[in-house]
């Protein structure tokens, strides 16, 4: 689980410095996710947990290919789920949801913020740029979504 979150929070840095994922590190959640269905041996948790990361994967893919959500975006959830499992997997979800939700919004208001107070100043030298198009670090929401679910996960006996 601590070398979970770490990488997670490296995942959360990269994505918000560069606004990318390495594959490497989703790699090794996979792998993590992975570890942990085989030291728990339950054949049919695993099976749930493969269809539900499969199913999260599907969906994510289609999300990218509709340019809503990022390629590692998608390869990270999908390797969450792994690390997570079936059982956590709704609540994960979930959480992830709100914390988009409010990176966002926190996001477009400095956006916003930013342009009202240098909007005077390029106008007066009589530079116009084009509007820029928003991104949002989603892997921030997911890395900070799976921290909590890992560590509220990992608190209660199931």
């Amino acid at each position: 689980m601590v070398t979970a979150i770490g990488i997670l929070a490296i995942i959360a840095h990269s994505d918000v410095r560069a606004r990318r994922i390495p594959n490497v590190l989703v790699a090794v959640i996979a792998l993590l996710g992975l570890l942990r269905l085989i030291i728990t041996g339950d054949p049919i948790a695993a099976t749930h947990t493969f269809g539900a990361s499969l199913l999260v994967f599907t969906v994510g893919f289609i999300l990218f290919c509709g340019g809503t959500l990022g390629g590692g975006d998608a390869k990270l959830i999908a390797a969450m789920a792994l690390l997570i499992g079936y059982r956590d997997l709704v609540g994960f979800l979930f959480l992830m949801s709100l914390c988009g939700g409010v990176l966002a919004l926190t996001i477009l208001a400095r956006d916003k913020l930013s342009l009202q107070g240098g909007r005077l100043s390029r106008r007066a030298v009589g530079l116009v740029s084009a509007p820029r198009r928003t991104t949002v670090p989603y892997g921030v929401a997911i890395a900070a979504a799976g921290v909590v679910t890992l560590i509220v996960g990992n608190s209660f006996p199931k």
